[in-house]
């Protein structure tokens, strides 16, 4: 089995790209105003407020990736109130929530020629798996954080306006993506613009830029995934061609995401996904997405399912939370989440394809 990647260093690309421009939005204040307003408009409920972490993280995730919730939008929320179903809430929505665009997830962007669909085509056809895997993991957090979130949240007394420069340059690379542009090409405009606008602002530095775009990790990445390209093409490749179904009925859909979960949590969700998309793709389009459930959704289920997960750790989640528990929460809820959005995919695509 072989996978042509040719096209994952632009990936890569768009991600150094993306984290550069959370990093300079973040560095404008955007996270922490957003953050300041949904612990006003929370009023002291810290349901309230873990209903509005839960909803932040999704839309940062969705329009900015899941690493920029991780690494960013973690410490607003643990600065909001250091509990651990907020921290959890970004961690947890970065990868529920990064199934509903092309650029929400590198897996995503990985998969999304082998679709067929379009960029508008793909964000229907995941929204209402988005939207219940937001609801999923609300409720989950709800019920397993019960007794700290019976506790009241505090409220500022000022919040800062919106700053509207970054927040319209995000609009800007969003509207590009859905009109069809390479993807690293609006996202790398993007950065470059906005990070100028914030060095000349000196909201921010060069060595923040840098170490926001993380190229060390970017250059594991491609490694790493190149080596697994390579493990496709052995026997190891052939044992996951047989173990995929060939069909895209409701059982087909859910053994595909079941598969894709395991395989995330085993070598990572971007190598799992270079392994399984070819024997997904030929099946069609809604095979490809019920992957895409098993790898983003289900590296919810252990540590070394998604990077996003270590970077979660070391940008604050470690402070709330213990590996144990982590997985604790991952194994008791993870896999139900996978099965009902998968249900949610099956049904949603026999109505609407």
């Amino acid at each position: 089995m072989t996978h042509d990647l040719g096209s994952l260093a632009a990936i890569v690309a768009f991600l150094v790209a993306m984290m550069v421009l959370a990093r300079a939005c973040a560095d404008e204040g955007l996270f922490d105003v957003l953050g300041a307003h949904i612990a006003r408009w929370s009023r002291g409920s810290s349901l309230h407020l873990l209903g509005w972490a839960v909803g932040l993280a999704a839309v940062v995730t969705a329009t900015l990736s899941l690493d920029a919730t991780v690494v960013l939008l973690t410490p607003v929320l643990l600065a909001a109130s250091a509990r651990r179903s907020y921290a959890y809430a970004s961690v947890r929505l970065a990868n529920s929530g990064s199934t509903l665009l092309p650029v929400s997830n590198l897996t995503n962007l990985l998969v999304f020629a082998s679709t067929g669909l379009s960029f508008v085509g793909f964000a229907w056809a995941m929204l209402p798996v988005w939207l219940v895997a937001i609801g999923a993991e609300y409720l989950v957090l709800r019920l397993w954080f019960a007794d700290e979130l019976r506790e009241p949240s505090t409220v500022p007394d000022e919040v800062a306006p919106v700053p509207l420069f970054p927040l319209a340059m995000v609009v800007v690379v969003l509207l590009a993506l859905a009109g069809g542009a390479e993807p690293w090409i609006p996202a790398t405009a993007g950065a470059i613009i906005l990070g100028a606008y914030a060095l000349v602002r000196r909201s921010t530095a060069w060595r923040d830029l840098l170490a926001a775009a993380n190229l060390p990790m970017a250059a594991f990445i491609l490694v790493w995934a190149f080596v697994v390209a390579w493990l496709g093409s052995t026997r190891v490749g052939s044992w996951f061609d047989d173990a995929m179904p060939s069909g895209d009925g409701l059982v087909s859909l859910l053994l595909v995401a079941v598969i894709a979960m395991i395989a995330a949590n085993v070598v990572n969700n971007l190598p799992a996904t270079l392994l399984l998309l070819p024997a997904a793709a030929a099946a069609g389009p809604a095979p490809v997405l019920a992957l895409l459930i098993g790898v983003n959704v289900g590296a919810n289920l252990t540590m070394i399912g998604s990077v996003a997960n270590i970077l979660w750790r070391q940008a604050g989640g470690r402070t709330v939370s213990t590996v144990r528990e982590f997985h604790l929460l991952g194994f008791a809820t993870t896999p139900p989440i996978v099965l009902l959005c998968t249900v949610v995919l099956w049904a949603w695509t026999s109505l609407i394809w």
